[in-house]
């Protein structure tokens, strides 16, 4: 699992950028611009290809517009125009004969028109191809009405189904597109009649079906009532929507059966018709995806063998470094045993060089300091103990000497063989190592002698665990605390005092405690003693030599786990333990402590 603030993390992000990178801007970004362009591109093209359709239409529809002009300036149209059923039947004159030979003509020039229709107001009509289908007035007809209701505007009317009109060809509907204009009379400015020409669709289609989008894009055309006027043959058109080309945006992308088609729209100014273009996305861009895919799947593999590159140069890299980062944990727990071996020469194996220097120095600071230290202590501890014997010894001998003033042999002998048995323990033969037994025998001794100074005013009670007697322990541990508790404890206060001393196995320790009812420390200087304890004392501090003596031996010789423990409550007394390790004959602290 990797680390998130590790090195071989860190470095795995910079590789995994520098591949993404290229592959990202290569392969998303570089597909991005392609398809956007093709995009584009087919876009432009659909454009051309709708202004040419929509400007060859609307030269067709000019060109009638055009027809429409000549025709209504013609005398006989204009005379036609003036005709009622009272007067003479114009059908029977030249006239007739006249406007059917004109309008052959124009539809001989322009075989895109399908029949040419003139009525005027009276609801008589003249044509060269198209003749009513019924007796119904033609005025009545609301192509007729629209053109006279605007007669300044041209009208188209597309699929012109339900006329009152049939062509001798026989066109049908939807094959054909009407355009109706009102015909005004030069004289009295008013209209009178209408035009109607019918333009085949045909033509329309000629020019759309030679514009090609795409491999399956297609153009129609609507009029502005929303009807098509023309559209190809093909499944797509009657599932666009009209109400998508009212859209105020000429560029509308749509799906359509599961795939996204593009429609452009256009809108005539001229007509109001709309050219709608329509072509699929999905097609014009399927070679793009195709090298997309490819493009995609060349980076996944070529992603893949760069991680796996990454991942055996970040391997090279960290490997050694991690190994030297697991030594400098070592020596940080405090083995010094530890050596980094490298077989490369870069600056990871001089920096193992220079941890290796290091380690080899600490450790020839470390000798010299404890030696310096150990016998700076041991020298500390000789003076302290030298202060403590003499000063014993001078209030002991004072006891005795009152005591043979007051006649007490008994006691007297009790005093000297306690101070015999005293000092024969303390020496021991110059061993720092005793039983528990001896030093409890010592601890005996020793309060017997207070006992006979302070008589009335001192009483102790000494409880030991039969199953720790046989166990070993740094001599003289016990008299030091034993001394605090009366001079400092019971001395201080009113009445009897009394110490209670308990030695027994918790574990693998053997905890000496030594209570008092004293008068107790002070929180403050409780603390301080505690800190005393913790980071060493002055010598100037007489009232704690005893406790730092006994702290300082133990740890000394059993290391920082082991030591004095103080607690107290200020006017009820004190409490000290001593943590002391389980030491049997023949192990290493017995030999090493007896060295000393």
């Amino acid at each position: 699992m990797l680390a998130v603030n590790g090195l071989r993390f860190k470095l795995l992000i910079y590789f995994f950028t520098l591949i993404l990178l290229p592959f990202t801007t290569l392969g998303v970004l570089g597909n991005w611009v392609s398809s956007s362009t093709l995009e584009k591109e087919a876009t432009r093209h659909t454009e051309q290809m709708i202004e040419q359709v929509q400007n060859n239409t609307e030269f067709y529809i000019k060109d009638m517009e055009n027809i429409m002009k000549l025709l209504e300036a013609e005398p006989e149209v204009v005379d036609f125009l003036n005709q009622d059923q009272k007067q003479e039947n114009l059908h029977k004159g030249s006239a007739e004969t006249e406007i059917r030979r004109l309008m052959t003509n124009i539809q001989g020039n322009h075989p895109e028109i399908a029949g040419i229709l003139l009525v005027n107001e009276n609801d008589l009509d003249i044509s060269n191809e198209m003749f009513r289908s019924s007796k119904d007035a033609l005025t009545n007809e609301s192509w007729f009405k629209e053109a006279i209701r605007t007669p300044l505007e041209y009208h188209f009317f597309s699929n012109p189904i339900g006329r009152n009109i049939k062509n001798r060809v026989n066109y049908s509907a939807d094959e054909v597109v009407s355009i109706v204009k009102a015909i005004k009379e030069p004289d009295s400015g008013k209209y009178q009649g209408v035009i109607l020409i019918d333009l085949k669709l045909e033509i329309l289609e000629t020019v759309i079906k030679g514009v090609t989008l795409g491999k399956n894009g297609f153009l129609f055309l609507m009029d502005n009532s929303g009807n098509v006027v023309y559209s190809p043959t093909n499944p797509v058109v009657y599932r666009v929507n009209p109400d998508w080309l009212h859209s105020t945006s000429q560029n509308i992308v749509k799906t359509i059966s599961g795939k996204r088609f593009q429609i452009l729209v256009s809108e005539s100014k001229y007509t109001g018709w709309k050219t709608v273009g329509v072509f699929s996305l999905n097609d014009t861009l399927k070679e793009v995806t195709q090298v997309r895919n490819y493009s995609i799947l060349l980076g996944l593999i070529t992603l893949l063998l760069g991680i796996a590159t990454a991942f055996f140069f970040t391997q090279s890299i960290v490997k050694p470094i991690g190994r030297l980062r697991g030594l400098m944990k070592e020596a940080e727990a405090g083995n010094l045993n530890v050596f980094f071996k490298s077989r490369s020469h870069d600056e990871i194996a001089e920096l193992g060089n220079s941890f290796n220097n290091m380690i080899g120095e600490i450790r020839n600071l470390i000798s010299q300091v404890f030696k310096e230290q150990k016998g700076k202590r041991e020298a500390e501890l000789r003076v302290l103990q030298e202060q403590i014997k003499p000063h014993f010894l001078y209030n002991t001998l004072d006891t005795i000497q009152w005591l043979a003033h007051e006649g007490k042999t008994d006691d007297i002998v009790k005093m000297i063989a306690a101070l015999t048995n005293l000092f024969r323990i303390g020496l021991n033969k110059g061993k720092e190592m005793i039983r528990v037994e001896e030093e409890i025998e010592h601890i005996r001794s020793y309060l017997l002698i207070q006992k006979a100074r302070y008589e009335d005013k001192l009483e102790y009670e000494i409880h030991i665990d039969k199953e720790i007697q046989d166990f070993l322990v740094l001599k003289l541990i016990l008299q030091p605390l034993v001394e605090n508790s009366i001079y400092h404890g019971i001395k201080a206060r009113r009445g009897t005092g009394k110490i209670q001393i308990f030695a027994k196995r918790i574990e693998e320790k053997l905890i000496f405690t030594v209570k008092d009812d004293g008068v107790g420390i002070s929180l403050q200087r409780l603390e301080q003693l505690k800190d005393l304890l913790k980071d060493g004392i002055p010598l100037s501090d007489k009232p704690a030599y005893g406790s730092f003596n006994i702290n300082e031996r133990i740890k000394l010789t059993f290391g920082q786990e082991y030591g004095l423990h103080m607690s107290s409550v200020e006017g009820e007394g004190t409490t000290v333990e001593i943590w002391h390790p389980i030491i049997k004959e023949g192990d290493r602290y017995v030999e090493n402590a007896n060295r000393r």
